[in-house]
């Protein structure tokens, strides 16, 4: 599994003041030699012996000054045989010892080094980011340097068979002459393209690789083509040219954004190099996540005050912000924020994921900034080679311009602009490969994909993207509208079921507009309501004045808005007066919201001709007897509307599994309810004695020892809330075979949760309305992988 940039890397291993005088006669060039010791000290004392490498690079930069030089490739043999010198005197002086002279021992603490990186807090974040298993570990690669540095028919780059930003079937890289592949990768040096047709197209000066070394370019592209071909795959390729001889160092499946992946995946089936299955498996759900949100609008206004290389796809608001560490803090408190490097470094991992996104004065459009930002989905600039970064003083410079941390930019990723201020957004196009791909997923899925909306423009969303009805509508949202809160309080303070119908009243026209917009966008489609959930007292005042201004609107004294409002007050209200409770004992709740369904339904069937088929949710449900209740509630409330206005529609009852009870009983509870909702978000809180809202001050540590693989409120915890699923779905099905099971929890817009809800056999998923896409895609994978 490829971690680009999180494993450490040793190059020149096994010179020392020996050795160096071999390469020297070896190769006939003093300069190039005693360049490869250099590199290799400044190397091995930063990734083995942990030095500070910033000493060695104004050791390196003071050299060049002396000599009024600008690049270290100026520097002749002399003068990097000095700075060897002076590198092996900052060992001595910083770890204490000499710097190792015995191959052996430095292959050794190489060996080490390079396992020791598996454990690095960068590798750590990638691999939780990406979820990699810590215990699958690594291995080390031992080879012999060819070397990139060996004068003007030298070189070193890094190469993609199609372009990693598009999807173009076009060669798409980099390559540096005279050096080495750290240049390339770290963004050390800013590189020059590979083919003519890039370089023209970006108006650069620097000669391309098809011009300045033709017969070793053709070579390469007949490799490309040669590669791609045997791993069916575009492949991410890092070479060497030794003196005008072309050596292949690595191959791999190269990252990509979700906008290539769609497109190579889509091409790749065309052009007959994979199947259509292949191409649905070869698109990550997740990455879908970067194509569903909004993009710069073109006709805004923009205050362009940079340009760079348009190293990654995206386009980003965010507050400026110039080291990893403020980036993280910034973003979990809420903040949007671009982060703003030189160049970036593998240890800015958790900084780059926390970033909207990435804009770096260095590097190319391989740089380690460029490939991590591509992986991530986050838009990235680099190699914006106008401005001036203080990283100290948290400045960025440019054209007689500052940006100081905090200020706002604007960068856009796909044409390297960077801009001063915010920039409006406009919705995404989702047709083309995207339309294409999405067509062959459906027609292999099984799983049906709803969406958890409860606003007409949440459910217009939703449907946008394939959704295939609502499953899960939370009515709550509805009553806590401003010009609704006062009937629900008055209804609270009501003291008996006579006051409690006529706040009530109030609410019906309100309920019934509610469910007519909703069902005017699904008309035709399965929606899922879930009655009156939260605890009363949640929507009654908190603050003093608050009180006041209600007891004022509700005609009662403030004591007793008081008085009622403790009454109320629950110690632990998750496990409350909330769910069937209420309309256990407040049962003239759950015939008003019904009354409002069945109206709206009718209404809506009779103005658009296709009827909405209203799937009426009843929450917290632990034992059968509280379902028979309020189905009986529900039902009289159906017959009574149907009778006034001359007209059925279909309907079932139903309710969320979300307590434990409830999934050992449901064989039970299948003989009343026509369906099952899992509310997995409730059932993993219930099931493992753990508070969502409080279980971020250790869920991190338990997933980082091994107690839970993923946070199981991101992935189903599938040994245990998993086990309770398929016992209730088991047992649901044999009472009632043709009972209509689904999911509406978080989990149902997560692909590893979907794999699970397809191998229990769930009929439907239900996500957010921007995970709907996704939640399609990993349907389609799921069933695939099941056969």
């Amino acid at each position: 599994v490829s971690m680009p940039g999180m494993m450490d890397t040793v190059l020149n291993l096994g010179l020392n003041d020996d050795t160096v005088e071999g390469l020297v006669a070896a190769s006939g060039d003093a300069r190039f030699a005693w360049d490869s010791y250099r590199r290799f000290i400044q190397m091995y004392a930063d990734v083995v012996l942990e030095l500070d490498h910033g000493a060695f690079e104004e050791a390196l930069e003071v050299a060049k000054e002396d000599r009024g030089f600008a690049l270290d490739t100026e520097l002749s043999a002399d003068d990097l045989k000095a700075l060897v010198a002076e590198y092996k005197g900052l060992v001595q002086a910083e770890w204490g010892k000499p710097f190792p002279q015995d191959v052996h021992d430095q292959l050794w603490g190489a060996v080490g080094a390079v396992f020791g990186s598996w454990q690095s807090e960068r590798a750590k974040v990638y691999r939780r980011l990406n979820d990699i298993p810590a215990n699958w570990g690594t291995a080390v690669n031992v080879q012999a340097m060819v070397f990139g540095n060996m004068g003007e028919t030298s070189a070193t780059g890094v190469a993609f068979t199609r372009d990693p930003s598009k999807g173009d079937r076009a060669y798409y890289g980099e390559f540096l002459i005279n050096a080495q592949g750290e240049d390339v990768v770290a963004g050390i040096r800013t590189p020059q393209y590979l083919t003519l047709k890039a370089r023209e197209d970006a108006g650069a000066k620097a000669a391309s690789m098809e011009e300045a070394m033709p017969a070793v370019y053709a070579e390469l592209a007949a490799v490309f083509d040669r590669l791609e071909t045997h791993y069916r795959d575009m492949q991410d390729i890092e070479f060497t040219v030794e003196r005008a001889k072309l050596w292949m160092l690595q191959t791999r499946s190269g990252k990509r954004t979700a906008k290539a992946a769609l497109k190579i995946a889509v091409d790749m089936a065309d052009e007959g190099l994979i199947t259509r299955d292949e191409a649905i498996l070869r698109v990550d759900p997740m990455a879908l996540d970067q194509l569903l949100h909004p993009t710069l609008d073109p006709k805004a206004t923009r205050d362009v005050i940079a340009k760079g290389l348009p190293a990654s796809p995206g386009a980003a608001s965010g507050a400026a912000v110039f080291d990893a560490d403020t980036a993280e803090k910034r973003a979990a408190a809420g903040d949007s924020v671009i982060l703003i490097r030189t160049e970036t470094s593998p240890e800015d991992i958790h900084g780059m994921h926390a970033a909207k996104g990435i804009l770096t004065a260095r590097g190319g459009m391989t740089s380690h900034a460029a490939v991590v930002a591509r992986g991530m989905g986050r838009p990235c600039v680099s190699g914006a080679g106008s401005v001036s970064i203080d990283a100290k003083a948290k400045i960025m410079r440019v054209a007689g311009r500052e940006v100081r941390e905090g200020d706002t930019l604007t960068i856009d990723g796909t044409t390297g602009e960077v801009m001063a201020g915010s920039v409006p957004t406009v919705q995404p196009e989702l047709s083309g490969d995207f339309g294409t791909l999405m067509g062959w997923a459906d027609e292999v899925r099984r799983l049906k994909v709803r969406a958890n909306a409860e606003t007409p423009h949440d459910c217009r969303t939703a449907r946008d993207f394939g959704a295939e009805g609502v499953g899960l509508c939370r009515t709550e949202h509805m009553f806590f509208e401003g010009s609704r809160i006062t009937a629900v309080r008055q209804m609270i303070l009501a003291e008996d079921e006579g006051g409690r119908r006529a706040a009530l009243a109030k609410l019906l026209p309100e309920q019934r507009a509610d469910f007519a917009a909703i069902f005017e966008v699904m008309a035709g489609l399965p929606v899922t309501i879930r009655l009156l959930d939260p605890p009363l007292h949640e929507f009654l005042p908190h603050e003093e004045a608050e009180f006041a201004d209600v007891a004022k609107a509700a005609g009662v004294d403030v004591e007793i808005l008081k008085r009622r409002a403790a009454e109320l007050h629950e110690f632990n209200p998750m496990l409350g007066h909330r769910g069937c409770r209420l309309g256990v004992t407040y049962p003239e709740i759950y015939e008003i919201q019904a009354r409002a369904i069945f109206e709206a339904a009718i209404d809506v069937a009779a103005k658009s001709g296709a009827a909405p088929i209203p799937e009426i949710m009843i929450p917290l449900v632990a034992t059968r007897r509280e379902l028979e209740l309020m189905k009986a509630v529900v039902d009289k409330a159906a017959k009574a509307v149907f009778a006034e206005r001359g007209t059925t529609i279909e309907y079932l009852v139903g309710t969320m599994i979300e307590l434990p009870r409830a999934a050992l009983r449901a064989g039970e509870i299948a003989e009343v309810g026509e369906f099952f909702s899992f509310g997995t978000n409730d059932l993993t809180q219930t099931t493992l004695g753990v508070s969502r809202d409080d279980a971020a001050r250790f869920l991190g540590v338990y997933v980082e020892q091994g107690i839970y693989a993923k946070d199981p409120f991101v992935s189903i915890d599938v040994e245990g809330v998993g086990e309770l699923v398929k016992l209730a779905a088991d047992r649901g099905r044999a009472t009632r075979p043709d009972i209509k099971l689904g999911i509406c929890g978080e989990h149902g817009g997560d692909p590893a949760s979907i794999d699970f809800c397809e191998s229990v056999g769930l009929d439907y998923v239900s996500a957010s309305p921007y995970r709907v896409p996704i939640a399609r895609l990993a349907a389609a994978q799921a069933a695939l992988k099941a056969g």
